[in-house]
């Protein structure tokens, strides 16, 4: 394979063999449903997934945390299988079932035994498309899920992180908690979340996408039945939903510093600026800045802040992609006497990369590093099902590792100095969570809003 393939929507059928030796290959469905797999050599075992491109930026005001109170309701029952019923499909055979929200799509996967692959795909779809919403359960649930929001807020670094993102970017739906808050939950209703559920999970969003010990043809028409038993016609002419507009959105209202004041020996601590969406091309670049700026235990935060320092025990730096927007974040827990200190430190290694090119070992270092974490990371079935279902809901093409290796290869000194030049003059915003003086930060950002 030279270079990434692209997976235009209009193509019914695409055969791609991939480095390592993987056959990877694409269906369009009639009714709009894309199957995608990878087939591993020696594999005994596949992770599928059933995604759709719906997240928490979806959501209208009034079902703000809807997206994620399906991910539990479909648990909960369809009209053949009961809640125990799913359960007992998955842990009979040994195999894992779960779900995640995330804030552009949501993800319903299990990792079984390569014989036990017909029946994952037949559990999933059923609960993808026909699960009941039962009243008494929707009650029921709401109590669960206010119970994991109230355990996210007992963690301070999740409460920091929430903040960060609702500061760097304010008014946007990338701002918006994914599990929605107390208030949202409480106030929605079982109506306006079956609605959500009806307009969102439909053939043309979905995306199925298996990994590891699979026969595509065979996949395909065990996909084909599990969705006419379900009530789908999969042989129903209708075009993939169109991918999201790539044009970067407008960044408003953003918030220099939140400090939420709590009785805590330790401050959590997070330092954000807007940077690439997913689709960027720079983002090879960010990757590489990502790496030499804090992660892993040769990064620079890393040796500042805690070897040289001994001013944190956790401290690293983060950048997530959007269709239309991202960040970049850097987190330290410290003592709060010395946060203040420590923002200012992280803060100057982001204008360090700014200031003066980075070294060439530095540069090779970090690109070794991606490199070998890259090739780890897809021994596991589940990070290749991942990859395959990122690949067609966001980025809209497929790269495997040699290309992936290639374009980390490819990024030189000067574009990440351009880069972190770019980053370090973009609002910086501050989240802080602890027993903590706001003045401390008063030299980095501007006006404080207290949480």
């Amino acid at each position: 394979m030279n270079g990434a393939v692209q997976l235009p929507l209009d193509l019914g059928e695409l055969t791609i063999t991939a480095s390592g030796g993987t056959l990877v290959r694409r269906s369009v469905l009639p009714c709009g449903v894309r199957v995608l797999s990878e087939r591993v050599p020696g594999s005994q075992s596949a992770t599928v997934g059933f995604w759709l491109a719906v997240g928490s930026r979806d959501e209208e005001p009034v079902t703000y945390g809807s997206t994620h109170f399906l991910e539990h309701l479909l648990f909960k029952g369809t009209s053949q299988r009961s809640a125990l019923d799913i359960a007992v499909s998955f842990d009979s055979v040994g195999g894992e079932h779960n779900a995640l929200t995330a804030k552009e799509y949501t993800c319903y996967y299990a990792k079984v035994r390569d014989r036990d692959l017909p029946m994952a795909v037949e559990v999933l779809a059923d609960m993808v498309t026909s699960s009941v919403l039962e009243p008494g359960e929707f009650d029921s649930e709401r109590g669960v899920i206010l119970e994991e929001l109230a355990m996210a807020d007992d963690d301070p670094g999740d409460v920091a992180s929430e903040r960060l993102f609702e500061a760097v970017f304010g008014d946007h739906p990338l701002g918006r908690p994914i599990g929605g808050t107390p208030a949202s939950i409480t106030a929605v209703g079982r109506d306006a979340v079956h609605a959500h559920y009806l307009a969102n999970y439909r053939p043309e969003e979905l995306v199925i996408t298996v990994a590891g010990a699979v026969d595509h043809d065979v996949l395909v028409t065990g996909v084909m039945a599990a969705l006419a038993e379900a009530g789908w016609d999969p042989d129903a002419t209708a075009p993939p939903a169109a991918r999201r507009d790539t044009t970067p959105g407008l960044i408003g209202g953003v918030r220099a510093r939140t400090i939420v004041e709590r009785p805590l020996e330790q401050a959590n601590l997070m330092l954000g600026v807007s940077a690439l969406s997913a689709t960027d091309e720079r983002r090879p670049a960010l990757v590489v800045l990502n790496a030499i700026l804090g992660s892993g235990m040769s990064s620079r935060l890393f040796q500042e802040v805690r070897e040289r320092r001994g001013l944190a025990y956790s401290v690293y730096s983060f950048s997530s992609g959007y269709a239309d927007a991202g960040i970049l974040g850097l987190y330290a827990g410290c003592s709060p006497r010395n946060a203040g200190s420590v923002a200012e430190l992280m803060l100057g290694e982001l204008r360090r990369l700014a200031e003066e090119p980075v070294s060439a070992d530095e540069l090779a270092r970090a690109q070794g590093q991606l490199g070998g974490a890259s090739a780890l990371a897809l021994e596991d079935s589940d990070t290749r099902m991942t990859r395959l279902g990122r690949s067609e809901i966001t980025h809209g093409e497929f790269a495997d590792l040699d290309e992936t290796l290639r374009r980390i290869g490819a990024v030189t000194r000067d574009d990440i100095q351009a880069l972190a030049a770019d980053l370090a003059s973009r609002p910086l915003s501050l989240s802080a969570v602890g027993a903590l003086d706001a003045d401390a930060f008063a030299h980095l950002t501007g006006d404080t809003v207290a949480a």
